[in-house]
Protein backbone atom coordinates (compact mmCIF):
# COMPACT_ATOMS: atom_id res chain seq x y z
CA UNK A 1 0.00 0.00 0.00
CA UNK A 2 3.29 2.71 0.79
CA UNK A 3 4.16 1.66 -2.44
CA UNK A 4 1.24 2.82 -4.64
CA UNK A 5 1.11 5.98 -2.32
CA UNK A 6 4.48 6.90 -3.50
CA UNK A 7 4.02 6.19 -7.38
CA UNK A 8 0.89 8.03 -6.94
CA UNK A 9 2.54 11.23 -5.73
CA UNK A 10 5.69 10.47 -8.38
CA UNK A 11 3.31 10.55 -10.91
CA UNK A 12 1.67 13.31 -9.60
CA UNK A 13 4.70 15.40 -9.26
CA UNK A 14 5.91 14.43 -13.13
CA UNK A 15 2.29 15.90 -14.29
CA UNK A 16 2.49 18.89 -12.18
CA UNK A 17 6.22 19.59 -13.40
CA UNK A 18 5.30 18.72 -17.67
CA UNK A 19 2.31 20.97 -16.90
CA UNK A 20 4.23 24.09 -15.25
CA UNK A 21 7.13 23.26 -18.03
CA UNK A 22 4.81 23.37 -20.74
CA UNK A 23 2.97 27.14 -19.49
CA UNK A 24 6.43 28.35 -18.84
CA UNK A 25 7.30 27.27 -22.41
CA UNK A 26 4.17 29.21 -23.75
CA UNK A 27 5.02 32.36 -22.07
CA UNK A 28 8.20 32.90 -23.53
CA UNK A 29 7.10 32.01 -26.92
CA UNK A 30 4.64 34.85 -26.80
CA UNK A 31 7.16 37.17 -25.00
CA UNK A 32 9.57 36.50 -27.36
CA UNK A 33 7.17 36.97 -30.26
CA UNK A 34 5.78 40.38 -28.39
CA UNK A 35 9.54 41.62 -28.42
CA UNK A 36 10.35 40.26 -32.12
CA UNK A 37 6.84 41.93 -33.45
CA UNK A 38 8.35 45.02 -31.54
CA UNK A 39 12.07 44.74 -32.42
CA UNK A 40 10.60 44.25 -36.25
CA UNK A 41 8.56 47.16 -35.80
CA UNK A 42 11.29 49.14 -34.55
CA UNK A 43 13.81 48.31 -37.45
CA UNK A 44 10.74 48.36 -39.95
CA UNK A 45 10.17 52.36 -38.72
CA UNK A 46 14.42 53.05 -38.49
CA UNK A 47 14.54 51.62 -42.22
CA UNK A 48 11.92 53.62 -43.61
CA UNK A 49 13.46 56.98 -41.96
CA UNK A 50 16.47 56.30 -43.37
CA UNK A 51 15.66 55.61 -47.18
CA UNK A 52 11.94 55.01 -47.88
CA UNK A 53 11.82 54.32 -51.50
CA UNK A 54 14.62 51.55 -51.02
CA UNK A 55 12.01 49.92 -48.61
CA UNK A 56 9.22 50.61 -51.14
CA UNK A 57 11.19 48.88 -54.01
CA UNK A 58 11.68 45.73 -51.63
CA UNK A 59 7.99 45.32 -51.12
CA UNK A 60 6.45 46.36 -54.33
CA UNK A 61 4.05 44.07 -54.39
CA UNK A 62 2.30 44.17 -50.87
CA UNK A 63 3.52 47.70 -50.03
CA UNK A 64 0.19 50.17 -49.64
CA UNK A 65 1.04 53.97 -51.18
CA UNK A 66 0.61 55.81 -47.83
CA UNK A 67 0.85 59.46 -47.67
CA UNK A 68 -0.33 60.06 -44.12
CA UNK A 69 -3.44 61.86 -45.27
CA UNK A 70 -6.12 59.56 -43.80
CA UNK A 71 -7.74 59.68 -40.41
CA UNK A 72 -7.50 57.59 -37.32
CA UNK A 73 -10.60 58.46 -34.81
CA UNK A 74 -11.82 56.60 -31.89
CA UNK A 75 -15.39 54.99 -32.18
CA UNK A 76 -18.08 57.08 -31.59
CA UNK A 77 -21.94 56.17 -32.67
CA UNK A 78 -21.51 59.11 -35.35
CA UNK A 79 -17.90 58.51 -36.60
CA UNK A 80 -18.79 55.76 -39.00
CA UNK A 81 -21.07 57.83 -40.89
CA UNK A 82 -18.94 61.06 -40.30
CA UNK A 83 -15.99 59.17 -41.71
CA UNK A 84 -14.95 59.99 -45.59
CA UNK A 85 -13.45 57.40 -48.06
CA UNK A 86 -13.44 53.65 -47.03
CA UNK A 87 -13.46 53.09 -43.16
CA UNK A 88 -12.00 50.43 -41.42
CA UNK A 89 -12.94 49.30 -37.44
CA UNK A 90 -10.48 48.15 -35.28
CA UNK A 91 -11.55 46.54 -32.66
CA UNK A 92 -9.08 46.80 -30.28
CA UNK A 93 -7.79 46.05 -26.86
CA UNK A 94 -5.21 47.70 -24.58
CA UNK A 95 -4.38 44.02 -22.59
CA UNK A 96 -3.59 42.89 -26.21
CA UNK A 97 -0.03 43.51 -27.53
CA UNK A 98 -0.76 42.91 -31.06
CA UNK A 99 -3.46 45.53 -30.77
CA UNK A 100 -0.73 47.76 -28.89
CA UNK A 101 1.68 47.15 -32.09
CA UNK A 102 -0.98 47.91 -34.52
CA UNK A 103 -1.65 50.87 -32.55
CA UNK A 104 2.15 51.86 -32.81
CA UNK A 105 2.14 51.53 -36.47
CA UNK A 106 -0.92 52.96 -37.37
CA UNK A 107 0.56 56.03 -35.24
CA UNK A 108 3.38 56.09 -36.39
CA UNK A 109 3.13 55.88 -40.31
CA UNK A 110 -0.37 57.49 -40.64
CA UNK A 111 -3.30 56.48 -43.04
CA UNK A 112 -3.06 56.95 -46.54
CA UNK A 113 -5.76 59.56 -47.60
CA UNK A 114 -9.47 57.98 -48.82
CA UNK A 115 -9.27 55.77 -46.06
CA UNK A 116 -10.61 56.19 -42.02
CA UNK A 117 -9.64 53.58 -39.23
CA UNK A 118 -12.07 53.87 -36.55
CA UNK A 119 -10.24 52.77 -33.09
CA UNK A 120 -13.06 50.30 -31.26
CA UNK A 121 -12.50 49.54 -27.87
CA UNK A 122 -12.72 45.45 -28.13
CA UNK A 123 -13.95 45.02 -24.32
CA UNK A 124 -16.74 47.73 -24.02
CA UNK A 125 -18.90 47.29 -27.63
CA UNK A 126 -20.08 43.69 -27.12
CA UNK A 127 -22.99 45.01 -29.58
CA UNK A 128 -20.39 45.86 -32.48
CA UNK A 129 -18.86 42.79 -31.53
CA UNK A 130 -21.77 40.56 -32.00
CA UNK A 131 -23.05 43.18 -35.49
CA UNK A 132 -19.81 42.44 -37.26
CA UNK A 133 -19.05 38.64 -36.54
CA UNK A 134 -15.76 39.98 -33.82
CA UNK A 135 -14.39 36.49 -31.90
CA UNK A 136 -10.84 38.05 -30.95
CA UNK A 137 -9.56 41.45 -30.68
CA UNK A 138 -6.93 42.65 -33.53
CA UNK A 139 -9.65 42.26 -36.03
CA UNK A 140 -10.41 44.76 -39.09
CA UNK A 141 -13.68 45.13 -40.07
CA UNK A 142 -13.96 47.21 -43.40
CA UNK A 143 -17.87 48.97 -43.44
CA UNK A 144 -19.57 51.73 -45.53
CA UNK A 145 -21.02 54.85 -45.10
CA UNK A 146 -24.25 53.24 -43.33
CA UNK A 147 -22.41 50.57 -41.38
CA UNK A 148 -22.70 47.73 -43.53
CA UNK A 149 -19.70 44.95 -43.47
CA UNK A 150 -18.26 45.15 -46.98
CA UNK A 151 -15.71 41.68 -46.98
CA UNK A 152 -14.91 39.44 -44.71
CA UNK A 153 -13.14 40.62 -41.50
CA UNK A 154 -9.04 40.24 -40.93
CA UNK A 155 -7.87 39.28 -37.61
CA UNK A 156 -4.30 41.13 -37.67
CA UNK A 157 -2.95 38.96 -35.03
CA UNK A 158 -0.16 37.31 -36.96
CA UNK A 159 1.45 40.34 -38.29
CA UNK A 160 -0.25 43.33 -36.73
CA UNK A 161 0.54 45.69 -39.43
CA UNK A 162 -0.96 49.00 -41.13
CA UNK A 163 0.53 47.04 -44.51
CA UNK A 164 -0.71 43.63 -43.79
CA UNK A 165 -3.88 44.92 -42.89
CA UNK A 166 -4.35 47.52 -46.09
CA UNK A 167 -3.36 44.10 -48.61
CA UNK A 168 -5.82 41.97 -46.73
CA UNK A 169 -8.66 44.50 -46.94
CA UNK A 170 -7.73 45.29 -50.91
Amino acid sequence: MNKRIVVVIVALAVIVIAAVSIVAAQNSNDSAETASTSENAEVSQNSSEVDSSSEASDNSETAIANDGGGDYVDYSPSAIADAEGRVILFFHADWCPQCVAADGDITASGVPSGITIVKVDYDTNQDLRAEYGVTQQTTFVEVDSDGTKVQDNFVAYADPSLNAVLTALN
